[in-house]
């Protein structure tokens, strides 16, 4: 049996029999953390989490949850439903939806994991009898203190698939009551235990769309809750050289999406200002002109206690980018994040630091102070 993570909650000890609600995607990856729980000696049932999908989206939730059905039943544990489709409507899309009106983006990965699979989802569990929740992510919890009082989030062991960025809204306090059996395996031997394990969704592809929405991109998404005209595109010195579909659709640092007519070069240009009141976007080919040299972070969120600031750590401002020295320090009643060199940062996208593996926490680029 391989080693992982399971087996280092703060909370629960392994061969014990605790019971342990496992949210079921209907993937390789949630599908593979409950047979491993069992196979450790958990009490587990098998969840399938319901939430909204749009109209124009082919519906897939009814196969994914067959799918979780099957997994149940390859594995004989019980299978359960909960539904938090509204609850994902108001508290993820609609989120989501009025911060791109408002020109910057968000990440609804984030939410999802906040309000619904650590918020709604784990109240759910706990009151319907659960001891814990467990989840397919690629992560890794940790005793801080002898006593379990707080836990601390890590990496996961595959630097490919780690998805620390997107848990780093969670408490230490939850974190007691979260599982992720994966986060000390690398995905092909996720594949390998799923296939020992006989799961019928062994093969089944990974998920590439939003959140619990579906293969659908964001732009076509988007395009049906907010409106949009086209627009201008301007370089650095204010001349109009192309034109784009809807300034609300784009995002600094992007470079693809947008036209550019009057350019005497083919080179790419880069998105290094959003202006949704002016519906226009600023481009430079130099993508260094969209990088910031500071950045105020809003909604400020740490993990366990928060460290002696100022701070040096790494920051990670878009999920799979490489790690990049800072200082976090207090400023103006807020947080202040300067980088070592100038760096990217979007308004609106989540700013996560890290002392190595250890999580210590995150917030929300402002988009009033670029």
């Amino acid at each position: 049996m391989l080693q992982n993570s399971a087996c280092h909650s703060s909370l629960l000890y392994c061969g014990n029999m605790q019971k342990v609600f496992v949210g079921l995607s209907g993937g390789v990856d949630s599908g593979t953390s409950a047979a491993l729980l069992k196979e450790q000696g958990y009490d587990v049932t098998g969840v399938f989490i319901r939430i909204w999908q749009p109209e124009f989206i082919e519906c897939t939730w009814r196969e994914d949850r067959l799918d979780a059905m099957r997994v149940c039943a390859a594995l004989s544990i019980p299978f359960r439903e909960v539904d938090l489709s509204e609850e994902y409507k108001r508290q993820v899309i609609d989120s989501m939806i009025a911060d791109y009106r408002r020109g910057i983006t968000p990440n609804p990965d984030v939410l999802c994991n906040e309000r619904i699979k650590f918020g709604s989802f784990l109240r759910w569990a706990l009151a319907e009898g659960a001891d814990a929740i467990a989840t397919g992510h690629y992560a890794r919890t940790q005793a801080s203190r002898k006593d379990g009082s707080r836990t601390d989030l890590l990496r996961g062991i595959d630097p490919a698939k780690d998805q620390s960025y997107f848990l780093y809204r969670a408490s230490s306090e939850d974190l007691t009551k979260i599982m992720f059996p994966i986060g000390g395996i690398k995905k092909p031997a996720v594949r390998n235990e799923a296939r020992r394990f006989g799961l019928p969704v062994s093969e089944k592809p990974d998920s590439q769309g939003l959140c619990f929405v579906g293969d659908v991109s964001m732009r076509d998404f988007l395009r049906r809750y907010i409106t949009v005209d086209p627009g201008n595109v301007l370089d650095v010195n204010g001349k109009t050289i192309g034109g784009h579909d809807g300034a609300a659709l784009y995002t600094i640092g992007q470079r693809h999406g947008f036209t550019i007519t009057d350019s005497s070069s083919g080179a790419a240009h880069f998105i290094v200002d959003v202006d949704t009141d002016a519906n226009t976007l600023t481009v430079s080919m130099n993508r260094q002109d969209a990088a910031r040299r500071s950045a105020e972070i809003s909604d400020m969120h740490w993990i366990g206690v928060t460290p002696t600031l100022p701070h040096r750590c790494e920051v990670q401002t878009r999920y799979h980018e490489m790690p990049v020295g800072a200082e976090i320090s207090e400023a103006d009643g807020g947080i202040r994040c300067v980088f070592n060199t100038p760096h990217i940062a979007s308004p609106g996208q989540s700013l996560v630091l890290y002392d190595g593996d250890l999580c210590l926490g995150g917030g929300v680029i402002d988009e009033s102070k670029k």
